[in-house]
């Protein structure tokens, strides 16, 4: 039975990767800080830790065969207090150098979409897409590009390495919920009477961690997998999540000069009820970027096949209906 350690085993992506491992038949060790809820109940060791702890690494990858490093902050606003930065750079190579100390075999490193260059926007992004590079990028773009290029130096030190690339992740077993789980919730709820014009590529979190165990086992050393499912308009997007869910969509959607016009208001409103802002200028820029992405070399060597995003949606809402979040 192979040992495998998954860090970030309670966040959205890290709670549908750990139960498709349990499935796989690993022996499975969730590393986790405080949330338990992506884990609990499952027939894998708790160890609590975290990847900005080097001593708790080395204590929760002695014996492993493979890492799934799933660990970051997603932010698409400021990174005021350096957490991201942090989280995502240094926590990644914390758990590089731990895997050495600890002799794991092979790391899975968990990227994003979001460390590719946008441009050429007119063109489709590969893993030939060059890492994101220049002055003006988000906080978040910057720190993935800085964690992949930390979780490489795991190959001069002798470890296998594979890095998977999704795009928007939507799906079940959502507990916090994410920023998206939050978007289908509150088209639920017919709390979202305007949209913006954009889109991005959605995939669904189960296919993911299909991808990334695949790769795991198959995948060759030092490659990046796009794990991309299908592009939809935010509108199309919730036309068909109110279609499952039984509500009414949201009746328009504005253009994106006038939602960044509008970002000064957001901002405030946010401030005054301490709820995350509907947007900002971080996810103005992800609906009008990368809007073109390939999964073909995910398909081709690992048999990578994102199931429809109808599916995706209503299995979603039904997890939620079942949890009693909408």
């Amino acid at each position: 039975m192979t040992r495998a350690v998954i860090t970030g085993p309670s966040g959205h992506l890290g709670a549908n990767l750990v139960r498709h491992v349990i499935a796989r038949d690993y022996d499975v060790t969730a590393l986790v800080l405080r949330d338990t809820r992506g884990v609990d109940g499952l027939p894998c060791k708790q160890v609590r830790g975290s990847v900005l702890d080097p001593a708790s690494l080395r204590a929760a990858f002695r014996g492993a065969e493979i890492v799934f490093h799933l660990a970051a902050v997603i932010t698409l606003k400021r990174d005021r207090s350096g957490l991201a930065w942090r989280t995502n750079v240094e926590g990644t190579r914390n758990v590089v150098e731990a895997c050495a100390a600890c002799g794991v075999r092979r790391l899975v490193h968990c990227s994003s979409i979001h460390a590719f260059s946008a441009y050429p926007l007119d063109a489709t992004v590969t893993e030939l897409r060059p890492l994101a590079e220049g002055t003006g990028l988000p906080e978040y773009d910057r720190s993935k590009v800085a964690a992949e290029k930390e979780a490489l130096k795991a190959i001069d030190l002798g470890i296998d390495l594979v890095i998977a690339n999704p795009t928007a992740i939507v799906g079940p077993n959502d507990f916090k919920p994410s920023a998206m789980g939050r978007m289908l919730i509150e088209l639920k709820q017919s709390r979202m009477p305007a949209l913006v014009h954009g889109g991005f590529n959605w995939v669904d979190a189960r296919d993911v961690s299909i991808g990334m165990e695949t790769a795991a086992r198959i995948g060759r050393n030092g490659e990046s997998f796009l794990l991309a499912g299908h592009h939809r308009p935010l509108m199309e997007l919730a036309r068909m999540a109110c279609e499952i869910s039984g509500t009414r969509p949201p009746r328009f959607a504005v253009p994106v000069w006038l939602a960044r016009a509008g970002l000064p208001f957001s901002a405030l409103a946010s401030a005054l009820t301490g709820k995350p802002a509907k947007f900002t200028s971080e996810s103005l820029r992800a609906i009008t970027h990368h809007q073109d992405v390939s999964h073909e070399k995910a398909t081709r060597e690992l048999g990578y096949a994102p199931r429809p995003l109808e599916e995706t949606l209503a299995d979603t809402y039904r997890w939620f209906h079942d949890h009693d979040y909408a």
